[in-house]
């Protein structure tokens, strides 16, 4: 008589709820050691060094990236999303930075808007987020030590640059210490249950402009308000009857609105670039990108442009982005906003910028930074 396969034993469920028990007894034990190793190096830093100087942008990019190796190289069922890896230690990284006092990080506020979406986003929860009411107040609160670092909006995919925010650099002495990229999804909320309910629409221009095709389509015929924030927005829709808001998650929970419509944003992949600025640069992370101010000078000489562009072709050095903005100095100047694979430290960087530098009327790199990591 064939013998009959024996049927695999599931473990019992209080088996696994021990075993359960006891990784997270060593995920603890790990952790308490891995915030008492970063005090260490914190004490190494000396008496004198600030929580300011602790924060390493670049080591938090390498990290981030070692972490999505292994997570790649053990890929099976069962294993944490991408997103997931890295958000994880992202707060066990700012839990540990935070032990002593939380970084100050300054945003486009008030609370509840996508800019403290994307401080939390890169710092962690731990970090202590400062609202401030427009993004020439972030800048002033950096530069015064008021706070450590700045978040603030530079461009989104579907409408283009923030130019308040290109501006701001040209005044300016702040460095571009990082990048954010934000999925943005933009959600239709109010007191209301119904959207013949509605009778106006409040949101910040971007976010009206990211659903234009939506409103269109489904409330033509209702009032259209600009605000300067989506968070004002939801205020409004919180305290007027018949006003709904376009806005993130965040600012319906922050304001206890209903969301009527979901993911209203014309196109799927709809991100906001978000720098965090600061008052030093910092060293590589290996996967970099640099920011550069440059002007040709009030010129009309054919090629003045190609001129400055031209080391950066014969370096092989890749340009992923150029934004022009009068300069503020005289009518019909203009400055370039460059963004560049790679940093000031790197070779072929070096050389490109040595030897545009030395072609350009005004020169200024902005930031070498880690690239946002997911």
């Amino acid at each position: 008589m064939a013998s009959r396969k024996k049927k695999k034993v599931q473990p019992a469920i209080e088996d696994l709820r021990g075993r359960i028990d006891e990784v997270d007894r060593r995920l603890h034990a790990l952790l308490n050691e891995r915030a008492r190793l970063a005090r260490q190096v914190g004490v190494s830093k000396g008496k004198k060094a600030r929580l300011v100087d602790f924060y390493r942008p670049e080591r938090e990019a390498q990290v981030l990236r070692m972490a999505l190796e292994r997570n790649a190289a053990s890929r099976a069922s069962g294993t944490l999303r991408d997103e997931e890896v890295v958000r994880l230690f992202r707060e066990i990284m700012s839990a540990c930075l935070a032990q002593e006092e939380p970084l100050k990080i300054g945003f486009l506020g008030p609370e509840g808007t996508f800019s403290q979406t994307a401080v939390y986003k890169h710092f962690g929860h731990s970090a202590r987020a400062l609202a401030l009411a427009t993004i020439d107040e972030v800048f002033h609160e950096v530069e015064a030590g008021h706070a450590d670092f700045g978040v603030v909006p530079i461009e989104n995919s579907t409408e283009g640059s923030v130019n308040h925010t290109l501006d701001r650099f040209l005044i300016s002495s702040l460095r571009i210490c990082g990048e954010v990229e934000l999925r943005i999804r933009q959600n239709l909320m109010g007191k209301m249950r119904r959207l013949h309910e509605v009778k106006r629409i409040c949101s910040h221009p971007q976010s009206l402009a990211q659903c234009r095709q939506w409103l269109q389509e489904h409330l033509s015929d209702v009032e259209i308000i600009a605000e300067s924030s989506n968070a004002e927005a939801a205020r409004r829709a919180r305290d007027e009857k018949g006003t709904a808001a376009i806005a993130g998650v965040t600012a319906a929970e922050v304001y206890g609105l209903t969301i009527l419509a979901a993911d209203i944003e014309d196109r799927a992949d709809n991100t906001t670039r978000f720098l965090v600025i600061g008052r030093r640069t910092f060293g590589r992370s290996g996967t970099d990108r640099t920011t550069l101010m440059v002007s040709t000078g009030h010129t009309e000489a054919p090629g003045a442009l190609y001129s400055l562009l031209e080391p950066l072709a014969k370096n092989k050095v890749s340009l992923t982005r150029i934004e022009s903005r009068p300069s503020q100095r005289r009518n019909w100047d203009y400055v370039f906003f460059i963004d560049l694979e790679g940093h000031i430290d790197d070779a072929p960087v070096a050389r490109a910028l040595e030897r545009l530098k030395s072609k350009a009327s005004l020169y200024r790199v902005l930031g070498s930074y880690p690239r946002a990591v997911l």
